[in-house]
Order: C-alpha cells, then structure tokens, then sequence
C-alpha cells in the first residue's frame, strides 16, 4: 500500500501543485492578467478542497478507500481536461474550483495518509515517510517534464495529457490495487497475523475510554496553527519560485531545474522525517523543520547569485519535506487509526485562514513593489511564530485504538 499511495502522490501533486508554478508564466500572458490573477487560481482550489476535507475525511473513515480515491482521481482527470479548453480566465477559474479542488483532496493527501496509516502502526511515521516521497519524487520529475510539454507544444496541451494519463492510467490501477485495511485481508497493521482466539472461560479486557472530541483537544489546535503557516510559506514559496527565478533572465527549463533541486531535498526530507519522527519529540521535530527552511530562506533572498539562490531552495526543499509525514504521524499519535480521517479532514478547515493567505500575498506584494523580498520577509516572520506556537504541543500517550 506505501507503493500504491507513492504513485498516487506523485500523480495527485507533481501533475498540478508542483507544475502550477511551471504554468504559471503562460497562464498570466494567455488572459493578460496580473500576478495575484493567476495565484488566485490556487488559492480557488485550495479553498475547495478545505470546504471539503471533512466530507472527504468522513468517507475515508467510513467507506472502501478505493472508491474515494477513485472518485477523486476522476475529479482530477475531468479538471485536467477542462483546463485544458478553457478560454477565459473565469473559466480557468471554475475548472479549478469544480473538478481540481475536490480531486487533489479526495485522491492524495487526506486519502494516501489514511491509507499508509490503516497498514501500520509501530513505524507509522517511516511508512508515512516512504508514501510520502511520492510527492517529492513528482517534484523532481514533473516541473522539467510540464516546462517541456509548454515549450514543445503549449500549456493548453500539457493539461490534456495529464488529463489523459490520470484517467487512462491511474483511475485503473487504483481500483485494482487499494485496500483500505490490513484486517480486509485477514492481517493487522505491521503485517502482523491476527491474534488467536481467545481461550474459553477468559474475560475480555475492557473497552478503551470512549475518546475526547476532537476539536477539544488542544494538541489539535497547535497542529492547526503550526501546519497551517508552514502550508501558507511552502505553498507561496513552491507556486512563485519558478517566477522568482525566471525574472532575473534565467530560462524556463534551468528554473525548473531549481524546483526539481528543491523537491529532490525533499525526498530525503520526507524519509528523514519520517524516521525521525518516530523517535522524537513533536517539538523537537517542528523545530528542526522550522529550522532548515528558515536558512533556505534567507538564502533565496539573495536573488542575484542563482548558486545562492539554490542551496537556499535546497535547504527549504529538505525542511519542508518533513512536513506531511510529520503531520500524518502526529495526528494518527494523537487520534488513533479510527479517527484519523475525520481528524485529517477537519484540519484543512482548521488550517484554511492561515494556508490561503501565502500565494495571493506574495502576487500581490509583487504587483504592488516589482520584488519578492517583502513578501519573502514576511514569511520568515512567519516562521518564528509557528515556532513558537510549538511550545504548546504536547506528546501524548500512544493513541487509544493502536
């Protein structure tokens, strides 16, 4: 299952999120618009998907993953369709808020987490890791790939294969492969054998004690709003660093490169992360990727060397791919297999405010100053208050229904 939800990472984000930057340029001159124009498409679909993440969690939770996942595939395949055929920046926009928004989350994220998490438990963070890489992988592959389809042969045409693959190839091996839960095919999680029948005459432990709500618990709060400005710095970083790069005369297939370097860390990222975050602290976690991508960051800002400009991306790239199997990890830790979904789903909502604010602001401050740096400056503020945040969080006892 970690193989399956790999390649539908890869698909759900290397196809849209990670080439949406690539994109970016071509869009903007196709409907004459400005920057904020463009990054509020993603701001549109990352709307969507947050009004549906708690629908979307619920299902999870409830009925066969395959068919979610399926559904959403759909959703994306249908998007990519429709973007492709779009001949006015409204209906970009629709294409976007009706098809791409629901299918990003119904298909990875919310979907692929809980998948990996139903099949493990005791190295729950490792395999979250491993799935997630996924993500990372698509970053390195698919910038270069969708920088070559617009130069070859147009956006418009890059969208129409993507459309094409998704539905063609993805939807299939989904409904072939996904299983939602060891237990559908007589395992446990870890690939454990069931335990033996209970000997006659033995009384059953007691039931667990019936959960805290989860919108009381505290830990979910401070995941909340740790995750939701770490989201609202990647997401502006990844959509406008390809621009960054390309307005001081580099061209767009080198800048692509840059984004690949970046998703490349993040390999290492995720699998470092998840590792480590079955070891330590959830603090001591959030502050190391907090750390990483605050140096990376302070390194972009000096624009002028590429070099610089580079290593900078490199180490944001490692930093933030920690991130996502950090955040599957801690809200399984805290919520337990049986409630992760409906967790997972209602903290998207949760962490809306904070994620949207990223993209629109970093096009808007470069409509407004003719540079990234402000925008850039703001963030690192940003970060030292996630940080901070941080030291609200506190580890809890292993989840009741592991």
């Amino acid at each position: 299952m970690v193989a399956v939800a790999f390649f539908v990472d890869f698909v759900a984000v290397g196809f849209f999120f990670y080439s949406y930057g690539v994109f970016f340029k071509a869009i903007e001159q196709e409907f004459g618009g400005s920057r904020l124009g463009v990054s509020l498409g993603l701001t549109i679909t990352t709307t969507v998907g947050a009004i549906a993440a708690p629908f979307i969690g619920s299902a999870l939770d409830r009925f066969p993953l395959k068919r979610v996942i399926a559904a959403g595939s759909i959703s994306m395949a249908l998007g990519f369709l429709a973007l492709s055929q779009v001949r006015t920046q409204l209906e970009f926009y629709l294409a976007l808020g009706a098809f791409i928004g629901f299918g990003a989350s119904a298909m990875g994220g919310l979907a692929t987490a809980k998948l990996v998490t139903n099949w493990f438990s005791r190295r729950r963070g490792t395999a979250l890791g491993i799935a997630a890489t996924g993500i990372s992988a698509s970053g390195v592959v698919m910038p270069f790939v969708s920088a070559t389809l617009i130069e070859s042969y147009g956006w418009r045409e890059g969208f129409l294969v993507y459309g094409a693959f998704t539905a063609l190839v993805v939807v299939p091996l989904v409904l072939r492969l996904v299983i939602s839960k060891p237990e559908d095919v007589g395992l446990r999680p870890d690939g454990q054998l069931p335990d033996p029948p209970r000997p006659a005459g033995e009384v059953p432990a007691p039931p667990p004690a019936a959960p805290a709500p989860i919108l009381g618990d505290r830990n979910f709060w401070v995941l909340v709003s740790v995750i939701g400005l770490l989201f609202c710095c990647q997401s502006a970083t990844l959509t406008h660093m390809v621009p960054r790069v390309t307005d001081s005369g580099v061209s767009l297939q080198v800048a692509s490169l840059v984004m690949s370097l970046t998703a490349g860390l993040g390999i290492a990222g995720k699998l470092s992360f998840g590792w480590l975050v079955d070891r330590w602290t959830a603090r001591r976690a959030i502050w190391f990727t907090i750390g990483c991508q605050l140096l990376g960051q302070g390194a972009m800002l000096q624009q002028d060397s590429l070099a610089l400009f580079a290593l900078g991306a490199a180490l944001f790239g490692f930093g933030m791919g920690g991130v996502v199997p950090m955040q599957g990890a801690l809200i399984a830790k805290v919520f337990g297999r049986a409630r992760f979904g409906k967790a997972l789903g209602l903290l998207r909502p949760g962490m809306f405010p904070l994620q949207i604010i990223g993209v629109p602001l970093a096009g808007w401050m470069f409509d407004a100053t003719g540079s990234y740096n402000l925008a850039f400056m703001v963030f690192i503020v940003l970060y030292v208050v996630a940080g901070l945040i941080a030291l609200a969080f506190r580890d809890p006892q292993r989840a009741f229904d592991d």
